[in-house]
């Protein structure tokens, strides 16, 4: 891998997220009666984007709305200038990933394909609480107008087709409610919360989330290792790994993704006790095998939609023979328009050769000389994998991110000396299941936890 790729400059990124912050200013104090201060923000942005096909329209947006006269397209266009800038951003910093470690470029994203009609009447609400809010800013919120989300996710729970755009609302709002009153927030997350408003305006636009294409995958899939996201009341389980097409076409790099409500009482080993009835491919990555796939479904962007009736267990297949020799010529999938943003960027890499840096913000890997930070901190409680495995090791299987202005490696599975043989440790390998003493341990406490929280609940159930 060319490590100097990814510590060089990218041209324009800096001036791109200035003027993304500087819109975000703009927001905490709201949209309403903007100050002189604010009306610089909104000019940056009309002036990022002043080559685009946006220009016209951001210019006017801009304008309107710095004279307090703004109404919900002039919003809608600001947000979609935001979109934009960081969508370029991230097909930046994905070029030069691509540039660094040598993989093949993803072929154009596939045209949508078509959907049902949403009703209108319910993007038109989401839309106008968006706005409502943008006028307050999050210096302004208040749980009456926090309150006002609770009907309009109601209302689109029920629509299949909108519970991505009223799953994100119920979040969002359930988030700014536990910040309120604005007012005497001491620190505001300034670029989480814009994002979050942004990507809503867009998804209350007709066709906006409108599905992509499905195709179908026969063959063999090489699972390379999982990534655990924790909420307080939910947990995902996402597998990346190689798929390699019966028909002898190119390796793909794709996504599987499983996920389920979880008390705040069940973490550790225990989440997998919830995610695993649901896919079985979780005890292929614990056992190192490959499966086999008839015609499953999956999409433009590479995730698969997994049914357990498609998929059958395989060969043994380790995580790190599958990154040495099937991962290089691996072509990744494009991004959706809506759905490119630097904090979606999650690269599978294979590093080797590396010498391990422990430093006061934690564990580093030096690479032809350049430094990589090892965000550490996301390796989950759920697996073996621990920051002291990642700092003894000698090759590492993982997830190319960026945050905080630089390239972060998140690891998946690492290969260290033990007894003078190479062992393997993943994040995920007790996914499926284990022997080992620990996640034993860590399990029957989830048990207990789960047992407990059944028996109270059918104390309630009987009254």
């Amino acid at each position: 891998m060319r490590a100097d790729l990814l510590t060089d400059a990218v041209e324009g990124l800096d001036e791109a997220l200035a003027a993304v912050d500087g819109f975000d200013e703009v927001l905490v104090g709201g949209l309403l009666r903007p100050q002189p201060g604010q009306a610089a923000g909104l000019a940056g942005l009309a002036d990022a984007v002043a080559g685009s096909p946006l220009a016209g329209r951001v210019a006017e947006a801009a304008e309107k709305t710095a004279a307090g006269a703004a109404d919900e397209d002039h919003y809608m266009a600001l947000a979609a200038a935001r979109t934009a800038l960081l969508g370029s951003v991230h097909d930046a910093l994905v070029a030069r990933i691509e540039e660094a470690v040598g993989r093949p470029r993803a072929e154009e994203p596939a045209v949508g394909a078509a959907g049902a009609e949403h009703p209108v009447n319910l993007l038109v609400a989401a839309r106008g609480w968006l706005c409502d809010l943008a006028r307050a800013g999050w210096q302004g919120i208040d749980h009456e107008l926090i309150g006002g989300a609770a009907p309009v996710v109601t209302a689109m729970l029920p629509e299949p087709g909108l519970r991505r755009l009223a799953t994100l609302l119920d979040g969002f709002a359930a988030e700014l409610a536990a910040s309120c009153p604005g007012a005497t927030l001491e620190r505001v997350p300034v670029r989480r919360w814009a994002d979050l408003w942004s990507r809503a305006m867009l998804l209350t636009l007709p066709g906006a989330d409108r599905a992509t294409a499905v195709g179908e995958a026969t063959g063999r899939l090489l699972p390379l290792g999982v990534d655990l996201h924790e909420h307080a009341t939910a947990v995902q389980a996402q597998v990346h790994a190689v798929f390699e097409p019966a028909d002898g076409g190119t390796p793909r790099l794709v996504r599987a993704s499983v996920s389920a409500p979880k008390p705040d009482t069940v973490v550790g080993a225990g989440l997998w006790q919830l995610l695993r009835p649901h896919m079985s491919l979780l005890t292929a990555v614990s056992e190192g095998r490959a499966m086999e796939l008839d015609a499953m479904p999956v999409t433009a962007e590479g995730d698969l939609i997994w049914d357990e009736a498609r998929a059958a267990q395989g060969e043994p297949a380790e995580p790190f023979t599958t990154a040495r020799v099937a991962l290089p010529t691996a072509a990744a999938a494009p991004a959706a328009p809506v759905d490119r943003h630097p904090a979606r960027i999650a690269v599978p890499v294979l590093l080797e050769g590396y010498a391990v840096e422990d430093e006061a913000e934690g564990v580093a890997f030096r690479i032809a000389g350049e430094r990589l930070a090892v965000d550490a901190g996301r390796v989950p409680a759920a697996g073996p994998l621990t920051a002291d495995a990642v700092a003894s090791s000698a090759a590492c299987v993982g997830l190319l991110r960026w945050d905080a202005g630089e390239f972060r490696l998140q690891p998946l599975a690492v290969e260290r000396t033990v007894r003078k043989k190479p062992v393997a440790v993943q994040a995920g390998a007790w996914a499926g299941g284990t022997a080992d003493k620990a996640g034993v341990r860590a399990e029957k406490a989830a048990t207990d936890a789960v047992n407990v929280l059944r028996e109270r609940a059918g104390r309630l159930l009987r009254k």
